[in-house]
């Protein structure tokens, strides 16, 4: 995600717009990486089960975050796609939403991490205080 902001917080020439694809293209893969080892991990039988997960307020604010980045993501990937078919065809995409999804995209990095937090606390057995 930061690689995209930056990627798109600059002058956006060929060079610029193939980077922040490329890094839209991990960020995508990455997201894809990790939804899919969370619902094994909080549906199947190889942690601690779902009674844990649904039951703890980290759990629970994690996924809210996970959601948050899911909404952030809509508006940039279907412009993305767009651009990808625009340049594909050797045309030159509209920019002017650039620097709107650098923003979204720092926002969506600083939700990774506060994830990050969330699964730090529940791996290490932490409940939501309240």
């Amino acid at each position: 995600m930061w690689t995209r902001a930056r990627a798109l917080s600059g002058p956006l020439d060929p060079g610029a717009f193939k980077r922040a694809l490329a890094a839209d293209t991990w960020w995508g893969l990455a997201a894809i990486l990790w939804i899919a080892t969370g619902l094994v991990r909080a549906l199947g039988p190889f942690e601690k089960g779902p009674a844990y997960y649904f039951h703890n307020g980290f759990f629970l604010v994690k996924m809210a975050l996970l959601l948050a980045i899911l909404l952030l993501e809509i508006a940039p990937m279907v412009t993305f796609v767009r651009w990808r078919i625009e340049l594909k065809r050797g045309e030159i995409p509209d920019s002017r939403p650039a620097r709107a999804f650098a923003r979204t995209s720092t926002v969506q990095a600083i939700l990774v991490v506060l994830m990050v937090l969330c699964a730090t606390a529940m791996a290490r057995g932490m409940r939501f205080p309240g």
